[in-house]
Formats: C-alpha cells, sequence, structure tokens
C-alpha cells in the first residue's frame, strides 16, 4: 500500500472522506477507557471512532469485523496516535491555520458541498467547527511527523535498484512486452452480415479449425481457406505483443510455440491463431501512461476566496460546455499560471508529477471530459483531460520509478518499526468500565 495514503487511512484521513452518520445519544456517561502519559481517551471518543470506522467500512463495500475487534483496533490507533501527537508537541512540530484551511476546503471539496455548508453538516452530527479544525489539525501533525521522523532514515541503493530490476527481467513480469510471431486464418464476416450469415460463418471456421486439429498443415490451410493475407503463410512477423489486437494476445499468452488458439471473434470475422515463435525482450521495458491536460487556475487570497474562485470557474464551465467559449481561450484570458499563454497546456505528465489532489481528479477524467472546480495548495483549478498514451520508459526513467517503489515499500515497513517504537515508549493504562 502506498505510504502516504496508509499514514493517512491510520490517522483518521479517510474517517473524515465522507460526511459521518448521524451520532447516536450516548446511553450512559461518559468515562475514561484508557490514559497515555497521563493524557486520557474517553469513552465516548472511541464510540465516535467506532461509528466513523464502520461507516466508512459501508461505504467502501467491506464487511464489518466483530464489534468487539473493531473498538480494540480503534482503541490502540487512538492509543497510537495520541503518543504520536504527544511527540510532535515535544519536539515542535506545528501546523498553521493556512494549511488547516486548505485541509477543511479539501474536505468540502471531497463531499461536494460548499465550506459553509459542510460546517452546518459537520455542526448537525455534533462536529463544531473547532472541532474539525481540531481534527485536521491533528491529522495534519500526524503526516508531518512522521516525514520527518521516518522519511529520512529509508534509503535506496543503486544496488538494490540493479537487484530489483535483474529480478523483474527474469519473471518477464509483463507480457505486452514480450515480442511474438502469429499466423492467421481469417474467415471474414461481412460488416452487414445478418444472424444467419454469421452462424454460416462461424461453422465454416469451426470445420477449419478442427481440420487443424485433426493434423492438416496450418500453411497450407491458409493458402486454400483464409480470407486474410495469404502472403508468408499468413504469418505477421515478429512484433511486441501490444501491437496485436488485445483480444489476440488473450487468446494466444497462454498458449505454447505451435499450438493454434480457439476461434477468436473480433469486427473482421473469425481468426484461427498460430504461435510460431515467442521471445523475451533483450532488455527489460516499462512502460507508463502519461496524461495530457489543461486547466485554468485562479489563485485564492485576501481578495478572492475559494469559494468565490469556485463559483467563478463554476461559470466559466457552464460556458465552455455550452459552447460559447473554447477552454484554451477561456485559459488565456483568466488562468494566473504561466501556462495560460498556451491555453492552460501542461504538456505530457507521467505519473507522480502533479500534486496528490490534482491528480487524483485528472485520474478520475475520461478523454475530453471538464472537471468540477478542484482546490489544491495552489488555489481553484479546471481540468480538461485531453489525452491519455502508454509509452515505454527510458533506461533512466525505469530506473526512478522501480526505486520510487523500493523506496514506498521500505517506508511501510520503516512506518511500522516506528510507530511500535513510539507506542512502546508511551505510559499506557487501560481502564475499566465503571460497573
Amino acid at each position: 500500500m502506498n505510504f502516504r495514503l496508509w499514514v493517512l487511512a491510520l490517522a483518521g484521513t479517510t474517517v473524515l472522506m465522507t460526511l459521518p452518520a448521524r451520532a447516536q445519544k450516548a446511553v450512559s456517561a461518559d468515562f475514561v477507557v484508557a490514559v497515555v502519559n497521563s493524557e486520557p481517551i474517553t469513552n465516548s471518543e472511541v464510540r465516535a471512532a467506532v461509528r466513523r470506522v464502520s461507516a466508512q467500512l459501508k461505504a467502501q463495500g467491506q464487511a464489518l469485523p466483530g464489534a468487539q475487534e473493531i473498538q480494540q483496533g480503534v482503541l490502540e490507533r487512538l492509543i497510537s496516535d495520541r503518543a504520536q501527537l504527544q511527540l510532535a508537541a515535544e519536539v515542535g512540530v506545528r501546523i498553521d491555520d493556512a494549511a488547516v484551511d486548505l485541509a477543511e476546503q479539501n474536505l468540502a471539496r471531497q463531499n461536494q458541498v460548499t465550506l459553509d455548508v459542510l460546517r452546518q453538516q459537520m455542526a448537525k452530527d455534533g462536529i463544531e467547527p473547532a472541532a474539525l479544525r481540531k481534527q485536521l489539525r491533528d491529522q495534519l501533525l500526524l503526516t508531518r511527523l512522521r516525514e520527518r521522523e521516518v522519511e529520512g532514515r529509508v534509503k535506496v541503493s543503486d544496488q538494490d535498484v540493479d537487484r530489483a530490476l535483474a529480478e523483474r527481467q527474469a519473471a518477464n513480469i509483463d507480457p505486452l512486452t514480450q515480442e511474438i510471431n502469429l499466423a492467421q486464418l481469417l474467415v471474414a464476416v461481412p460488416e452487414k452480415a445478418d444472424a444467419t450469415q454469421v452462424a454460416q460463418l462461424q461453422v465454416k471456421a469451426q470445420a477449419l479449425l478442427q481440420r487443424l486439429r485433426s493434423g492438416e498443415d496450418f500453411a497450407a490451410l491458409v493458402k486454400q481457406a483464409s480470407d486474410g493475407e495469404r502472403s508468408k503463410d499468413g504469418a505477421f512477423g515478429l512484433r511486441r505483443a501490444e501491437r496485436y489486437p488485445p483480444a489476440f494476445v488473450q487468446a494466444t499468452q497462454s498458449l505454447a510455440v505451435g499450438a493454434v488458439s480457439e476461434l477468436v471473434r473480433t469486427g473482421a470475422g473469425f481468426h484461427i491463431l498460430k504461435v510460431l515463435e515467442r521471445r523475451a525482450p533483450a532488455t527489460l521495458v516499462m512502460s507508463t501512461v502519461q496524461t495530457r491536460a489543461r486547466h485554468i487556475l485562479l489563485r485564492t487570497g485576501p481578495e478572492l476566496s475559494s469559494f468565490a474562485a469556485s463559483a467563478r470557474l463554476g461559470e466559466i464551465r457552464q460556458r465552455i460546455l455550452s459552447g460559447k467559449i473554447d477552454f484554451a481561450s477561456a485559459a488565456r484570458d483568466n488562468s494566473q499560471d504561466g501556462s495560460a499563454v498556451q491555453g492552460g497546456d501542461l504538456g505530457w505528465a507521467s505519473p507522480g508529477m502533479f500534486v496528490p489532489e490534482f491528480e487524483e481528479v485528472l485520474n478520475r477524467l475520461k478523454e475530453g471530459e471538464i472537471s468540477q472546480p478542484t482546490v489544491t495548495r495552489f488555489g481553484v483549478h479546471l481540468l480538461q483531460l485531453t489525452e491519455r498514451r502508454r509509452v515505454d520508459l527510458s533506461q533512466r526513467e525505469m530506473r526512478e520509478l522501480v526505486r520510487n517503489q523500493l523506496r514506498e515499500s521500505k517506508l511501510d515497513e520503516a512506518y511500522a518499526t516506528w510507530a511500535r517504537d513510539v507506542r512502546e515508549r508511551a505510559y499506557v493504562e487501560l481502564r475499566e468500565p465503571p460497573q
């Protein structure tokens, strides 16, 4: 699991991704269930966290563990977080109000409401604005502390990267990077063929497949009966698997050299495929999906609030969708970003090049789709995804990708060890409920 996502989940951020369910009235007086370095954790805190975690699991469609298991897990998480917050205060980690403002705006955006509506809905559920801001500040404190205390411990050497690349090369983990030579025997289906014609042609193709299964020569049958290219006995030639139609790759990826596939139906007709040759790439090939997007950015501050910027961009979005203006012109006229002169074009970008809150929205868009106004640390954006493409990584890019993946894995391990150490150094007293 991605280290930062894991950190945020453990800190409780995922609990705040959706508005909480209505708080249930306490059925008994509150009491202390644990003390962490003289700081109490109350039963009401545990019950509120249990409700939030249960609601989150339900929203994700996950099965709920037993009530006692959830309660024990939540209490342990509260103890661990409390010990870490105390450590943050000791070492001087601070979060300014501007960072909390941005977190609150992001929470409103995630719930697709304005900040005022978010506060009103939270208040109805028993969470006043000051309490909400304290929760967000605590989450940011935990994240910053963990970045400070854990990330500096993790190192990935060139030898680590070399070893990982060698293992991937040996495993040949991406079948699309293999080179394959396939030959085909095609029974073509006319574009406007009716169901009866299609059925008749399928019977013909099945009969040809049966003849091959009985031992007839593939090349000879291609010359005799194929509706496709008959030169080179129907062979396509050695090429990367990704250059074949996906249906061809799927039908042949588990076949040995010399084997013949079942019938493969495409828009052209019924194909019978034979694997003539299969060759692993001489060097490891890795690819990634790049995005090309454009945006309009309005920077927020004393003169322009996030709410006002979102409203303004919402109006621009409606004008673009209605055809009154085009996106590039709107970007040139309104965007407060260096990309404005290019109509907001951000060029081709690989994963991780944008801040997470920007990239999260971009990854959900379809080509040509325009987002709702999106709040990031830079201001409020209107995004449009113009194109996606899959590209092979250069040797340098490949090494950097593997280095980052190894770093994330090591961060997970380092965080778990560090959190356990902080918990063990804390004085924790568990208390029984009053009788």
